[in-house]
């Protein structure tokens, strides 16, 4: 408990974006589990709350990774150019995650065999993403 009360900036951030991972993970799951149980109203329902904190885990990633480019700190050259490279090819993945949770989270969004096979899939990238943000980038960061 006392440990985090001398963590750097970078790694709070680290920290508390694996928090949000784990719950981004368990929501995804929870939407999964609702609607393989024929129980829509509550896969919307997390949905929806998947979709503000995707949002806002998004939008807090975005701002840091800007501060951490233009600040001239001690950050090294090569995590730079890992941040860089990391926001740049996953800026196709995010539009498309926004943009189907944003349809789908709507109270008019019908939740049908197409939208699931979508979001199983949608899902399937972003797990693997999370895994490659986490090892590689976080690492980075964490030791920064």
């Amino acid at each position: 408990m006392f440990f985090s009360l001398f963590l750097s900036k970078n790694q709070k951030l680290v920290k508390n974006w694996k928090k949000e991972h784990q719950q981004i993970v368990k929501l995804a799951t929870k939407v999964i589990e609702a609607y393989s149980n024929n129980k829509i109203t509550t896969a919307k329902k997390e949905l929806k709350t998947l979709r503000l904190v995707a949002l806002n885990h998004l939008m807090t990633e975005d701002i840091e990774f800007r501060r951490l480019l233009e600040n001239k700190s001690t950050l090294e050259t090569e995590t730079k150019a890992f941040i860089d490279e990391f926001k740049n090819s996953f800026y196709d993945t995010k539009a498309v995650l926004m943009r189907f949770l944003k349809d789908y989270s709507c109270d008019d969004a019908v939740l049908d065999d197409k939208f699931f096979e979508s979001f199983k899939g949608l899902v399937s990238v972003l797990a693997e993403r999370i895994a490659f943000e986490e090892e590689n980038l976080y690492s980075k960061l964490d030791n920064n």
